[in-house]
């Protein structure tokens, strides 16, 4: 989903949103610095594929997913992260790596991290290496209706 038909998903819902641009970054660290973001604001998407399926995990840019933890939550046998070349056609006119986490969107499950749930709001990026979007995340919880589970630990932050 392109920066432009998010958008216009989130205007035609009533929500409130700030775009914010920054220098091109590919890892959810670099987008946090570059975007002066905390790494612990910022949501990344993971793509997993859980007996199979592909599923969305989001958590903080500066956590490392934990697959035990996902399996648990979603009730599965197996759990790994998934390719790109399993999932990048999911998400047409997005640059892999920078897919929002609006997997409903898509027909994928999202899995989202209680951290995440416990603030006001959620920044990510919206399809593209270059643009975030902010907004709270009452209302990204209303869209999206994730499923809100541990995982990650504190003890899992990358660095």
């Amino acid at each position: 989903m392109p920066v432009k038909q998010l958008r216009e998903f989130l205007d035609r819902h009533g929500v409130r949103f700030v775009c914010l641009s920054h220098s091109q970054a590919f890892t959810a660290q670099e987008i946090a610095a570059s975007a002066h973001i905390p790494g612990n604001e910022l949501a990344k998407t993971v793509i997993a594929k859980v007996d199979g399926r592909i599923v969305m995990a989001v958590l903080p840019a500066s956590y490392r997913l934990i697959l035990d933890l996902l399996k648990e939550a979603a009730g599965a046998k197996r759990v790994m992260l998934a390719s790109e070349q399993e999932f990048r056609h999911l998400f047409p006119g997005c640059e892999v790596g920078a897919m929002p986490p609006f997997g409903n969107l898509y027909g994928v499950d999202v899995y989202v991290s209680q951290s995440l749930a416990e603030d006001e709001e959620i920044a990510f990026n919206a399809g593209s290496h270059t643009e975030l979007i902010r907004m709270s995340f009452r209302d990204y919880e209303r869209l999206v209706d994730p499923k809100i589970v541990k995982l990650s630990s504190k003890d899992a932050v990358t660095v």
